[in-house]
């Protein structure tokens, strides 16, 4: 073939690709704003993302997998989808495109195939939805709001439906809370729209409203007067740490269940995708999502426990900064915190290492941890350096771990990178709050000795661990294809 036939065959072909992107951008839309089902590519989420986003997704995935998925077949699969019964569900394209062009697949036609796979969608209890309020509405507050705000769609999950802050609520104030959910310097701008109503002290978010009540007393609001009952109380305040003070919003009219935002005393802390299943929400009305931390290296730890088995251990983290530092140099309550945040690194303590050990009490006593605080906004990296009971190699470690990132409980909250440039912005605005780098892993001669690097987006990740908790606990899981 001649250079020009070839190259007007390839103009041809990316034509056709963008095009059947079109449709799939087309379908991802119609399916979670007409059926409340939601589709994510190898857990990446395609919602309100464009042509090029979803043609480099399909590419990604094609290396994870070591097997082409082609945007053709997973449209294909996205009609059979649309065209059958489903309750609302979260259904990843990426593994049923994998699947169907598998050797063991029996089924060549593409509603037939659809059908099998999700047969166990009809058994799917009813999803009654569930009033969330966010007391406080600081970094976590409100990226909690943006994800819950977004991916609303028919409402069958968790409706925002209240936010609690503390100071008089004029309209300049209300105002500069609208404008710090619109915009953001690390995530940029909101995907929706975000107006005032100040008669009513609400905020109007993508036309729906989400009432602003000014209290420094969670248990005098009475939330039945908004409508809110049995709500659950996500409290990213950083007020109230332990069981004692955080009973004080079960007292409230119109509650049912809190989580808090942060490591709790003498409460459950629940690394989700770990130990949530330990804790039947029946039986609790109070939980700690833990921290962003022990949210990232928790899944990689349980991963390499259950697997080879660990004897001791050391984390590192390397945190991007935080509110708690100071600015410039000036006084605080912990040693170094004070001084500037923008030109330091700052060797500070983590309790994280003894975090893990409430979802896997196994480790107990064997792993140490300290944390430095680098000068980035955003972005921040567990180093962890492990002594492992049984040998294994650097090849044999990934394949591990990207098993489980493919499969099993973990998913969620494993993503595997391939990538050998891989830098601390290329992880921010991801959903998984373990990021794998597997060009990084070390393991020693002998094979006892590993040392892994696991970037997190110690915002956006662990916001979305917070939801995931909250689905839980409120009983709102749909049916899930992984």
């Amino acid at each position: 073939m001649s250079p020009i036939k070839s190259y007007e065959k390839e103009l041809a072909f990316q034509a056709d690709r963008r095009k059947a992107t079109t449709e799939f951008i087309k379908i991802i839309s119609d399916l979670w704003y007409d059926k409340a089902i939601e589709v994510v590519l190898f857990k990446n989420q395609v919602i309100d993302k464009n042509v090029s986003d979803i043609i480099n997704l399909h590419e990604y995935a094609g290396e994870f997998v070591q097997k082409p998925i082609s945007i053709f077949d997973s449209v294909e699969l996205l009609r059979a989808i649309y065209d059958i019964k489903l309750p609302p569900s979260k259904i990843d394209i990426g593994k049923l495109t994998y699947e169907y062009h598998s050797d063991n697949n029996e089924y060549h036609d593409a509603k037939t195939f659809v059908l099998y796979k999700l047969r166990d969608a009809k058994n799917s209890k009813e999803i009654r939805p569930k009033d969330v309020v966010l007391y406080g509405f600081g970094r976590i507050g409100r990226l909690i709001a943006r994800e819950l705000m977004a991916k609303t769609g028919k409402g069958n999950q968790l409706r925002l439906r209240a936010i609690v802050t503390r100071g008089e609520l004029t309209e300049e104030i209300l105002e500069k809370r609208a404008t710090l959910l619109k915009t953001d310097s690390v995530h940029g701008q909101f995907t929706g729209t975000v107006d005032i109503d100040i008669a009513n002290k609400a905020l109007i978010i993508n036309g729906t409203t989400v009432r602003i009540i000014n209290s420094d007393k969670p248990e005098e609001i009475d939330y039945t007067k908004f409508g809110i009952n049995d709500a659950l109380i996500i409290d990213n305040s950083g007020a109230f740490r332990d069981k004692k003070a955080l009973k004080r919003h079960l007292k409230a009219a119109g509650v049912g269940k809190v989580i808090l935002t942060a490591p709790g005393k003498d409460i459950p802390n629940i690394v989700h995708g770990v130990n949530q299943y330990d804790f039947d929400p029946d039986g609790n009305d109070i939980y700690s999502a833990a921290s962003c931390t022990t949210n990232a290296i928790t899944p990689i730890l349980k991963v390499v426990e259950d697997s080879l088995g660990i004897k001791k251990g050391h984390l590192e983290t390397i945190h991007a900064y935080t509110n708690d530092q100071n600015l410039v140099d000036n006084l605080h309550g912990k040693y170094r915190r004070g001084r500037a945040a923008a030109l330091n690194m700052v060797i500070t303590e983590t309790g994280a290492g003894n975090a893990v050990t409430k979802a896997l009490p196994s480790l107990k006593g064997k792993l140490t941890s300290n944390a430095i605080r680098v000068p980035v906004p955003n972005g921040s990296l567990a180093i962890l350096n492990l002594e492992l009971n049984s040998k294994t190699s650097r090849e044999a470690l990934n394949t591990i771990i990207k098993k489980y990132a493919l499969e099993g409980d973990l998913v969620e909250q494993i993503k595997y990178s391939l990538s050998n440039e891989l830098v601390s912005t290329d992880i921010v605005g991801i959903a998984a709050p373990s990021i794998y780098d597997s060009n990084a892993t070390i393991v020693s001669a002998n094979g006892k000795n590993i040392v892994l690097y696991v970037w997190y987006d110690n915002e956006f990740g662990y916001s979305h661990q917070v939801i995931r908790l909250a689905k839980y606990i409120a009983k709102v899981r749909r049916f899930t294809y992984y």
